[in-house]
């Protein structure tokens, strides 16, 4: 049995630490691998782990166990739920940990990879680049294995390089490129519109053609502004909901 060790965290003091703590644990609770343990660290630990309080800790253990990814339990510690499953609507609060705990935990598929010309409608992107490196992927529900969003992800060749595909099948690309890759993501830029399913979408999606779908893009960029990645996601529009927090300065 593999003990579960949560990943590490760099705090951002303009949100609040619970938040990004408990942000950052879901996406390790939901991208664990299948012999992990379920029994978390202790509070005391956890809070050592990610240089916040007991307090902070216990708040942030609280919001997940609301979500039913933890239960705890008085002398006997605190465990990760065996069925634990992401619940539909995703919460975005700026935090780029947010962002991997939204794409982690489903089960995913590299549908194919390769380099091609940059697309007109990314050209804007990647001012300096004739090629990117383009990845596909379907993911799935762990638990019913329907179909819930395909990816495309548009990637700069010598980032790509250094990239595995088989940890794209346990990781988001965000945590690949920022834990595996190395690179200093500065921000990432959020777009989420409706759409009408394609053909492509459709099928992948097993939804009827036109129906509703929420398209999802996020653009990444390293410390020096340069944008190292695009993605574009299709949500099944009666599967996914996003909800925005604005909190006040």
């Amino acid at each position: 049995m593999t003990a579960f060790a949560p990943d590490s965290l760099v705090l951002n003091r303009k949100l609040p630490l619970w938040y990004q703590v408990s942000q950052s644990l879901r996406a390790s609770i939901l991208g664990r691998t299948p012999d992990a343990s379920l029994r978390l660290p202790t509070e005391e630990q956890l809070a050592a782990h990610y240089g916040v309080s007991v307090l902070t800790m216990r708040q942030a253990l609280k919001e997940l166990e609301e979500e039913g990814l933890i239960s705890r339990h008085r002398r006997r510690g605190t465990f990760i739920e065996p069925g634990a499953r992401r619940s539909t609507p995703r919460r975005l609060l700026g935090s780029i940990d947010a962002i991997v705990a939204q794409q982690s935990g489903e089960r995913t598929t590299v549908l194919g990879h390769g380099t091609e010309p940059v697309p007109g409608e990314l050209a804007e992107h990647f001012p300096d680049l004739t090629e990117i490196t383009a990845y596909r992927r379907l993911r799935h529900d762990g638990e019913s294995g329907e179909p819930t969003n395909w990816a495309e992800n548009a990637v700069r060749p010598e980032l790509a390089a250094a990239i595995d595909p088989a940890d794209l099948e346990r990781w988001p690309m965000t945590k690949v490129l920022r834990d595996v890759v190395g690179v200093r993501i500065s921000r990432i830029t959020d777009t989420v519109e409706a759409r009408l399913a394609d053909p492509e979408t459709a099928s992948l999606l097993q939804v009827p053609l036109l129906s509703p779908i929420l398209h999802y893009t996020g653009v990444t960029y390293d410390k020096d502004g340069r944008v190292v990645d695009v993605a574009r996601i299709r949500y099944r529009g009666d599967r996914f909901s996003f909800t925005v927090t604005v909190e006040a300065q």
